[in-house]
């Protein structure tokens, strides 16, 4: 076989993997501090200003969005696989502690109430995440308390957080030039900590943060064992459905598009979802509605509804009874939902072919399908995964591959960023670059633009594209992406490679190589992969959680599993 070219990547950013990587080996505490040179040396694309006085503050928003909002407390994260891991290290407690969560990271969290945080991780690749999250942080924590403290910023938060009293408009802008960021950035702050803005600015002021980690378990044996358990439970949960004997299409998503395009439950409640919208804080919704119903914009009414039955039964948090209704109604259809309980945050899905009910599918899934009354004799089931993050990837679809009985197809829809597209396209590579193990993955991608291109309203679908599947966010800068961007890759996102390197051990005789160039041209199994553009680095494009109203996120994740369903009612229909 022959070699792939391995691509030069940034000696910085290499030296702080190999600095923390050995840290890590000790089993007791490593201090985040003992990391912030090497971080901030990397030039990391996330973290441009590292070394500068002033704050970085699209770092320092980047990294508290993607932890809990206690980390204002926090003094050591503990992280491990699972609940025996915590067990083993004596923390036998640990989901007794209050679960909390972050605003843009699924993970399992717990928090002790005090200054120790436990985190679930599914593999080496939620410690490359984390790892630069926390010395991000702790950098522009540590910027933000010594302005505070030289400055009127001191007395300005003292004498609020005394009274328990909001910053005027006029203090607003005074406080934003002390701390040197723009008012836009303080308001960025705002939007995020809401009436907590002052109370977190006074606690950034008492003290300098000084972060420690503590991997508790790290062999390779603890994510396999943990991944296995993490089947066991779904294998337990649907012990009924015999999954050991079934076909299965594999897809790895999210835990609300599939399932809302194939339940109907959103059309169904279409008079309490709109008045669930009248009664919240939200005038955009408002008029977003008016503006569908009068045909004024293009948005999809269905994405609409699928977008406010997630803040009704989610952000709204309005209690377990609410989720029984769609629940029983899922159920009915077929659809089982089973909860990651004591690991990593992978929720499954479950979805019997042959109990769906076609007329309650989304019409644009059914549409020119005419054979879907076949399904009712289909003996196939659908598995679809939250997607998780980098190498977790390759340890559950060998897991699932391990254990059912046939695997029909693997569908993979999730984020990207993209160097020549837009915020809001869809792309579609046939060539995966794979950091990890350095190899090339050439590969039939059984999507192309046609398949997702009718259901697209804002975004363009680009077929025939090269994908770079990157070890952890921060850890790139701009010399590695001009590298790759040089070579033609414009899609960088974490999982399309460790998938493919489990469809190899799928299809071949042996583990996957290092560093060779891979064929998997006219294989027996269905592969796909679809990307949808959440960041543009090289433009400096908003990410897409910028935007109250996500529809520019919802129009390509829907157009993905339309695709990526109709694809699966395609194949079954037709076997």
């Amino acid at each position: 076989m022959d070699r792939a070219v391995p691509f030069t990547g940034s000696e910085e950013i290499n030296l702080y993997i190999r600095t923390y990587y050995s840290l890590l080996r000790s089993t007791g505490e490593i201090q985040i501090r003992t990391l912030t040179e090497t971080h901030a040396n990397t030039g990391s694309s996330l973290h441009v200003h590292a070394l500068d006085q002033f704050p970085d503050m699209a770092a320092f928003i980047y990294a508290i969005l993607r932890v809990p909002p206690c980390i204002m407390q926090v003094r050591l994260v503990l992280l491990g696989q699972s609940r025996d891991v915590f067990v083993r290290r004596g923390y036998g407690q640990v989901e007794n502690w209050r679960p909390v969560t972050a605003p843009g990271r699924r993970r399992k969290w717990f928090y002790d109430g005090d200054e120790t945080l436990a985190a679930y991780i599914a593999s080496v690749s939620d410690i490359d995440d984390l790892i630069p999250i926390l010395t991000a942080l702790e950098i522009e924590w540590n910027k933000l308390h010594d302005l505070i403290r030289r400055s009127p910023a001191r007395d300005m938060l003292e004498q609020h957080h005394a009274d328990n009293t909001p910053l005027s408009p006029d203090e607003a802008e005074a406080l934003a030039g002390y701390l040197l960021i723009s008012p836009n950035d303080l308001g960025r702050l705002w939007t995020i900590w809401r009436d907590r803005l002052v109370e977190n600015l006074w606690t950034i002021g008492q003290r300098h943060k000084h972060l420690a980690l503590n991997l508790l378990a790290g062999s390779l044996m603890d994510y396999w064992r943990a991944t296995q358990k993490w089947w066991d439970n779904i294998a337990e949960c649907c012990a009924h459905l015999h999954l050991e004997q079934r076909p299965i299409y594999f897809v790895s998503g999210n835990t609300h598009s599939l399932v809302n395009l194939l339940s109907g439950f959103a059309q169904g409640h279409e008079d309490e979802l709109v008045g669930y919208v009248a009664t919240i804080d939200q005038e955009d919704l408002r008029r977003e509605y008016q503006d569908i119903e009068a045909q004024e914009v293009p948005s999809s009414r269905d994405n609409f509804l699928y977008y406010v039955l997630k803040k009704y039964l989610g952000e709204d948090r309005r209690g377990a009874a609410d989720h029984g209704p769609r629940d029983d109604h899922e159920l009915a259809r077929g659809i089982h939902r089973i909860p990651s309980a004591h690991y990593f945050d992978v929720d499954a899905q479950i979805v019997e072919l042959r109990r769906l009910i076609p007329s309650d599918m989304d019409e644009r899934v059914r549409t020119q399908l005419p054979a879907l009354a076949r399904l009712a004799d289909s003996d196939a089931l659908i598995l679809n995964i939250d997607y998780p993050l980098g190498m977790a990837a390759y340890n559950l679809l060998t897991i699932v591959a391990q254990n059912v009985g046939e695997l029909r197809g693997v569908y993979v829809m999730g984020k990207a960023a993209s160097l020549n597209g837009r915020i809001g396209d869809v792309l579609i590579p046939n060539v995966v670059y794979e950091e990890h193990s350095q190899n090339t993955y050439l590969f039939d991608n059984c999507f192309q633009a046609r398949d997702v291109a009718p259901f697209l309203v804002y975004g363009s679908a680009l077929d025939n594209q090269k994908s770079v599947s990157v070890r952890g966010t921060f850890l790139q800068n701009k010399d590695f992406m001009d590298v790759f961007y040089s070579e033609g890759y414009t899609d960088i996102e974490m999982e399309a490679g460790p998938y493919l390197s489990a469809v190899y051990e799928m299809v071949r005789a042996k583990r996957y190589p290092i560093n060779e160039i891979i064929t998997l041209y006219h294989t027996s199994l269905d592969v796909g992969f679809l990307h949808y553009v959440s960041d543009t680095p090289y433009s400096k494009g908003k990410n897409l959680g910028a935007h109250n109203l996500s529809y520019y996120g919802m129009d390509p994740t829907y157009a993905s599993a339309i695709a990526i369903l109709r694809r699966i009612l395609s194949q079954e229909c037709a076997a």
